[in-house]
């Protein structure tokens, strides 16, 4: 939110980004890769942006941030933008990368994936076949089965698969927005989605729906010989400050 303490849908969304952060690496010694799936604010403003930025650089841990459809791709470039955070689009490890796609429709809640950024994906695809390849994007390309977020999916999703077809060495594609947990395998290709750092949404309803299940995030482990082993991880209890009656935000 664009002030510290601000709350939405009853909730102090950077209460809860600060605790994710906290017990993931309460948890564990070391990540290599930070990967923030976009709709990092609400409403953006500067101030929103710094705070985050102050809180990943904390940790001293690198940080790719992606956009979502809250987001101002411009000022995010401007602010996420330090030697251990950024708005990259690519990320080489030794066996494996990572390529980072933009679906935000400026305006609008939607996903679409505009010409430039799959022949982006395509390329850095052909370039480097001796890789295996994770691909991230901010909304998601298969169907949740909740109806009103359905109407948000990435509307040309065919012809991002159409692209992974002819790569083998992509073994998942990561997304956001949906503020649930999907790990469903299609063409070969892992579709992960994980909850969200504040609120998440029921799965499997019609009309926007909230859940009491708390924030969470997704630990991914990537092998030499092209496995991935990834786990969800939540926070204990439960959402109990939730705002469960909001027709929406």
């Amino acid at each position: 939110m664009p002030n510290s303490g601000e709350k939405m849908l009853g909730i102090n969304t950077e209460f809860y980004f600060q605790s994710i952060l906290k017990h993931a690496h309460s948890h564990r010694d070391h990540y290599d890769l930070i990967l923030v799936s976009g709709d990092l604010v609400q409403e953006p403003c500067r101030s929103s942006y710094q705070r985050i930025r102050d809180q990943l650089e904390s940790y001293r841990t690198e940080c790719i941030c992606l956009p979502g459809n809250h987001d101002d791709d411009s000022l995010m470039l401007k602010i996420l933008n330090s030697e251990s955070i950024s708005c990259g689009k690519q990320r080489l490890f030794d066996h494996w990368q990572l390529l980072c796609l933009n679906s935000r429709i400026p305006g609008q809640p939607g996903g679409y994936l505009a010409e430039d950024e799959l022949a982006f994906l395509e390329s850095k695809l052909k370039s480097r076949p001796d890789l295996f390849a994770i691909v991230a994007v901010h909304h998601h390309c298969l169907p949740t089965e909740s109806d009103w977020l359905d109407t948000m999916i990435i509307t040309n999703s065919s012809r991002l698969f159409e692209v992974l077809e002819s790569y083998p060495q992509v073994k998942a594609v990561i997304t956001g927005h949906i503020h649930q947990e999907m790990d469903i395998t299609i063409q070969s290709v892992r579709v992960l989605a994980t909850p969200s750092t504040c609120f998440q949404f029921k799965p499997n309803c019609r009309d926007f729906t909230l859940d009491t299940s708390m924030p969470g995030y997704r630990v991914i482990e990537l092998f030499p010989n092209g496995r991935i082993f990834t786990q969800v991880q939540r926070l204990p209890g439960r959402l109990m400050e939730l705002d469960n009656q909001s027709p929406g935000y």
